[in-house]
Formats: C-alpha cells, sequence, structure tokens
C-alpha cells in the first residue's frame, strides 16, 4: 500500500477522512518519529550497536530498507499536511525533539513550539518534543494549579511491561501534560 492509499486518496482529490473535517475541528497527529529522530544516521551507515557484526551487504540492504521507509512517511506527513493546508484544516503535529533531526534539517516547516522538558508540566519524562501548528497558533494560557508530582523516567532505561512493549512505553505521554497542553497552548481562553 502506497502513502497515496495510506492517506486515503485525500491528497489527489479523491474522497477522505478530511473531507469529514471543518475549520472548527483540530487534527492532532503524533507522527512516527523512528525514522525522523537523532540516532537514524548511525542506523544508515551502519554504526549502530546492533549492526557491529554485520558485513557491508547486510548494512547497505537495511540501510535501503530504512531509506524507503524514511522517504514513505517524509512523503506521508508532507501530504498531510498538504491536504489540510488546501483545506484549511487546523493541525498539530507532535514529533520528539532531538538535535540532529531531520524534519529540522530538511523540512521546508520550522516547528511551531518546543517544549525542552515535559517534566515541568507533569510528564514521565524529561526529553523534549517539538510541536508544528499548521493553520492555528499555539496560544499562551497559563495554568495556575499545582502540579501532581509523577515518578520521572528516563528514556534509555525504560524497560517494556506486561502491556506494552518499551517503544510503546517510551512513547506514551502522562494524562496530565496532556491535559496541561491542551488548556496551555490549544484551547483559545481569549
Amino acid at each position: 500500500m502506497t502513502s497515496l492509499q495510506k492517506l486515503g486518496g485525500g491528497y489527489n482529490g479523491e474522497p477522505s477522512i478530511f473531507d469529514t473535517f471543518d475549520r472548527d475541528d483540530l487534527i492532532i497527529a503524533f507522527f512516527p518519529c523512528t525514522r525522523f529522530e537523532a540516532k537514524i544516521p548511525l542506523a544508515f551507515r551502519g554504526e549502530a550497536y546492533q549492526h557491529k557484526n554485520w558485513d557491508i551487504a547486510k548494512k547497505l540492504k537495511y540501510s535501503m530498507k530504512l531509506h524507503d521507509e524514511l522517504h514513505e512517511l517524509y512523503e506521508l506527513l508532507s501530504m498531510m499536511v498538504c491536504v489540510c493546508l488546501e483545506k484549511n484544516l487546523r493541525i498539530v503535529i507532535e514529533n520528539p525533539y532531538t538535535q540532529p533531526h531531520y524534519l529540522t534539517i530538511y523540512w521546508c516547516i520550522r516547528p511551531s513550539l518546543i517544549d525542552r522538558d515535559r517534566s515541568l508540566n507533569g510528564d514521565y519524562y524529561k526529553k523534549p518534543t517539538q510541536y508544528w501548528f499548521i493553520n492555528c497558533e499555539p496560544e499562551d494560557n497559563f495554568i495556575f494549579e499545582p502540579i501532581e508530582n509523577v515518578d520521572t523516567y528516563v528514556c534509555d532505561r525504560v524497560k517494556g511491561r506486561h502491556d506494552c512493549d518499551r517503544k510503546v512505553q517510551r512513547s506514551l505521554m502522562h494524562p496530565q501534560y496532556a491535559n496541561r497542553f491542551i488548556r496551555q497552548r490549544i484551547i483559545d481562553e481569549s
């Protein structure tokens, strides 16, 4: 299935899920980060720890597969934003903020907001996250309430649980952080 088919045809003017949205709706996209993150160049070069015993041919084949996946995700993200721009739909896209990051280097849209420490707003992780606001602007609402203490985790030390694997657990967002983000950055309180 191509990226175009996954998008439901909306990019080329065919009927899609985007036809059901209007300007009052807000799309929030937690786009996969696995191919945009800072460590991906190590994998392209075959220098990641798990590749140390691979021969050159295996590294090249793996690198080509990664490049195809990166291209597909980049194309899908860009097509989704094109559809939202064409239909004047509001969308907020979330992706981890690491340097170097593929999107901050190669994408023609700069992040609208970078949260350098999510734990300050009650998340599990201190990790930085970037957000793109398309057809809307981030709000700057002051939330005057105490933040519930949350055990913070270090991404590299997270182990899987019985209900989800390590990758899923690392991508989880504490409900308190999500609630505060929505009220601080998305809801217009003016």
